[in-house]
């Protein structure tokens, strides 16, 4: 399977081709270059995904790990070193056609809602970039090859984010984005660190062997208690919540909102939140057998992140906010389902659910940005407020829409009821807290997403429209939505405990008959309710705000976290950490530093008459020095 190198060749080869060649270039053709390169890595994912599932991948009843290219790097010792590669795996290569088709149909949307921006080539550029960046870390063979990439995701979310950088917003979400998830790594870099020094290694392949012997040696050092184990594989965890906007983390994911909308749909499906479920995923073995506390730390977080994130999506009034929070609340939900876990057969069913909630949520999520963006594009506001009565303006785009609605809502048939279902089915036999947690959120998502959908096609805001909004038929914007609409549709019926497990050997899931009606059931509530009070302007909305009060205001203000961070940095770490430093930096090391400097501007203006070229000096010197050895030596016998 070496033709997979293709896979990450033509990404940095078409990001360095338009990045340096783009702006001599027409935007179509650059654009359009950008997309056939994106193509061909499409179909090369396609042809893994197949050959790797159905010919090559399963050794008896097991899918096996495949090095499909490697190379030695840089050597540490004979056992420590780092290598490029990549390592194909069910949920490597299920990656690969997630990153691909939802790259693709960002790529061929952005024609159209893209054309005529300043910069067209360096976003296609950027797009590439961003694409290589995540598909490098889903087949990385090693932690360290992952680092590597995982930072170079961060950069290429900081350019898009920043896309607009004459515009003040976009430029502070790009560095919040930016300062947050490094803040996140540091901690993955300790882990990485602390995991390989006990391990020897940084290969995935040793590090997931439960059976190796660095497992129990590690499990005996220990600090305050704790295992280093534990310790490393929490900082690990640490790093992928930074990434995938887990509380405290999740500042930046809503600010991200300033990039094109189309990049906000590569990073919500496809790209930079899902990484850090997939690190979970990856290293899932050692979490299960080294570090099984961590586990319920990291269900419990995910759980309160997803009741967080879908009581605040309750409020928001812009539409790709509402996307953001959801996703915070649904990547929450695959977090909670691996820390519900166990590991082989029906006791990994949350692993499998996690990822199959990662498929499955890929395509509707990315369908939702996209919907949402050729809202924007159609009416030319983020705001609710300013929007109504679109489904007779934007039939595709309506229809569509309310598919991805159904979806993310758990209503059957459509994709979303299947994979969140075998979620909350693991949690209700793991630990029925989280379970009720989740239930509950489930709940909530099917209301804040049908006040969303309501509030965007039904009602009369006609009044607002300068311009009668339109999408013109059967286009660049509307193929993907029609695209990501049918796979929405289709794909929650593929048997994927099949496909995807915890040790890789299959096992056959079915509808929990228990779960199913409760999980169905608490979605058709929360439409119910966003039914009665948006489906037709009234003012119970506003009633049951004011009703809320103090409490409706804090949700509206995402909790105050924004001002509990900037506190944090500004008054504690700016003031007394940060200034104090730049005073000892300033005045002890610089002034050191000037004080030798001065020393020796005054030695050598007070020497410098002896290099004065004159000859009788230099013989003056010599003799006078001569005489000086001659009486020293003299003195020197004598006593």
């Amino acid at each position: 399977m070496s033709y997979t190198l293709l896979i990450l060749a033509l990404p940095i080869l078409m990001f360095l081709v338009l990045g340096l060649g783009g702006s001599k270039m027409k935007p179509a053709v650059a654009g359009l270059l950008g997309t056939l390169g994106l193509g061909v890595v499409a179909i090369c994912s396609y042809a893994a995904a197949y050959q790797y599932f159905f010919e090559i991948g399963k050794v008896g009843e097991v899918y096996q790990k495949i090095t499909a290219y490697n190379f030695e790097w840089l050597t540490f010792t004979d056992k420590l070193h780092i290598d490029l590669g990549i390592m194909l795996d069910p949920i490597s290569v299920m990656m690969l056609v997630v990153i691909s088709t939802v790259s693709l149909m960002v790529h061929i949307y952005s024609f159209g809602y893209m054309k005529g921006e300043r910069g067209f080539q360096r976003y296609y550029a950027l797009l590439s970039l961003f694409t290589f960046s995540m598909l490098g870390l889903v087949v990385a063979g090693n932690i360290f090859q992952m680092y590597i990439f995982w930072e170079l995701v961060g950069v290429s979310s900081y350019s898009l984010i920043g896309f607009y950088y004459l515009k003040p917003s976009a430029i502070r979400a790009s560095k919040k984005a930016f300062i947050v998830t490094r803040f996140a790594d540091f901690f993955f870099l300790v882990g990485i660190l602390l995991v390989s020094y006990f391990s020897g290694s940084f290969d995935f392949a040793t590090l997931t062997d439960s059976n190796a012997e660095w497992v129990r040696t590690i499990g005996g050092a220990s600090f305050l208690g704790i295992s280093a184990l534990s310790w490393g594989l929490m900082f690990i965890f640490m790093g992928g919540a930074g990434k995938s906007a887990m509380l405290p983390f999740h500042i930046w994911l809503p600010d991200a909102m300033e990039g094109p909308t189309p990049v906000s749909a590569l990073i919500h499906a496809a790209t930079m939140v899902v990484a850090g479920v997939f690190l979970v995923a990856r290293l899932f073995p050692i979490y299960v057998f080294g570090a099984p506390e961590v586990l319920t730390i990291i269900s419990y977080v995910g759980a309160i992140t997803a009741l967080f994130a879908a009581v605040v999506a309750c409020t928001q009034t812009d539409i790709k906010r509402v996307l953001a929070f959801s996703t915070i609340s649904q990547i929450a939900y695959m977090i909670t389902a691996l820390g519900v876990s166990g590991y082989g057969g029906h006791d990994g069913l949350g692993y499998m659910a996690s990822m199959f909630h990662l498929f499955t949520h890929a395509f509707f999520k990315a369908l939702l940005f996209l919907g949402a963006g050729a809202v924007i594009h159609a009416v030319h506001s983020n705001e609710m407020a300013d929007m109504g009565g679109l489904k007779k303006y934007l039939p595709i785009t309506h229809i569509t829409f309310l598919i991805a609605c159904l979806a993310i809502a758990g209503i059957p048939p459509f994709s979303g009821f299947f994979s969140k279902d075998e979620i909350l089915v693991a949690a209700f036999h793991h630990d029925k807290i989280v379970f009720c947690i989740l239930y509950f959120v489930a709940g909530l998502t099917a209301f804040y997403m049908f006040r969303l959908y309501y509030r965007i096609f039904w009602g009369e805001n006609e009044k607002h429209y300068h311009h009668e909004p339109h999408e013109g038929g059967l286009n660049v914007m509307t193929f993907p939505l029609i695209f990501l609409g049918l796979l929405t549709l289709v794909t929650g019926f593929i048997p994927f405990s099949e496909f995807i497990t915890s040790d890789g050997a299959a096992f056959h899931t079915h509808i929990d008959w228990l779960i199913a009606p409760l999980s169905v059931g608490v979605g058709v509530v929360g439409i119910a309710i966003a039914t009665i009070l948006y489906r037709k302007h009234n003012e119970k909305p506003d009633k049951i705000a004011v009703s809320l009060n103090g409490f409706y205001v804090a949700v509206s203000r995402k909790f105050y976290f924004d001002e509990v961070w900037l506190f944090v940095t500004k008054k504690v770490i700016f003031n007394n950490i940060s200034r104090p430093i730049a005073w000892f930096d300033r005045h002890v090391i610089d002034g050191f530093m000037n004080m030798w400097a001065y020393v020796s501007n005054w030695t050598s203006s007070k020497i410098k008459g002896i290099q004065s070229g004159v000859t009788q000096d230099y013989s003056w010197a010599f003799i006078v020095g001569a005489l000086v050895i001659v009486v020293l030596s003299v003195w020197a016998l004598l006593v």
